[in-house]
């Protein structure tokens, strides 16, 4: 089945505050990682199967559709967050303002851009905050190198994003969302294919998240005011070779 084609416009209009229904197969999902790193062109183009271009500031919108994911029908939702930018204050300030989105998913992409060495380091601090916020080891997550078509001004090595993954007991790809649709499309499939297998054994714990409250976007200037050391300290010293 093929999914219908969706307006721009729609997808680009948050759900309103007051939508709380609870669909019987739904799928929430939350996209993280620092600034420019092309989080919200991987939700646009997945959805739109088009590539727009790099979205910045992110929104943090939260963008939803009924898609067709190997003949299960899912109404998905995707929170699309803001991202970071270097050298702003306290980075677990950071992780509290984002920490009703993280309680609100069931399944997290952790992205980087493999031009950026610092965006890299950003991914297992919010790996860590996202486990904090669910013990449960089973919640999927997908660390996901982007802008992969970049490779001149490639400043993390593949082996590297695959060690992090293989520390953090992750699932880790490389892609380019501007050259590959599918690329793309695969790793949004392969995350709700794991999170409706997961529901479908853990229907307690999907009842408790269903009434979990959709998060607010962040307030992109308090998040500008708060980022600092833990990223940048580590950005200082990293080796790029």
């Amino acid at each position: 089945m093929r999914l219908p084609n969706m307006s721009t416009n729609f997808l680009l209009t948050p759900i309103p505050e007051s939508s709380d229904q609870v669909i019987s197969k739904d799928v929430k999902l939350a996209i993280l990682g620092s600034s420019s790193v092309g989080k919200t062109a991987m939700t646009v183009r997945y959805l739109t199967k088009r590539f727009i271009g790099d979205y910045e500031p992110n929104t943090g919108n939260l963008y939803s559709r009924l898609v067709n994911n190997e003949g299960e029908q899912l109404f998905l939702q995707i929170q699309d967050t803001p991202g970071y930018t270097q050298v702003q204050e306290d980075f677990f300030q950071v992780m509290d303002s984002i920490s009703k989105c993280v309680q609100w998913a069931e399944g997290f992409l952790l992205v980087y851009s493999i031009t950026d060495y610092a965006s890299y380091q950003a991914i297992r601090p919010l790996y860590q905050h996202i486990r904090k916020a669910h013990p449960d080891a089973k919640i999927p997550i997908v660390i996901v190198g982007n802008k992969g078509d970049l490779l001149h001004a490639r400043q993390v090595p593949a082996n590297e994003g695959i060690q992090l993954a293989n520390e953090l007991g992750s699932i880790f790809v490389e892609i380019s969302t501007s050259e590959s649709f599918q690329d793309v499309s695969d790793v949004f499939q392969h995350l709700c294919k794991e999170v409706s297998k997961l529901n479908l054994h853990c229907n307690g714990e999907r009842r408790r998240a269903s009434v979990i409250p959709r998060p607010r976007s962040p307030n992109m200037q308090d998040l500008k005011r708060r980022f600092k050391q833990a990223l940048s300290s580590k950005a200082k010293s990293a080796s790029l070779g």
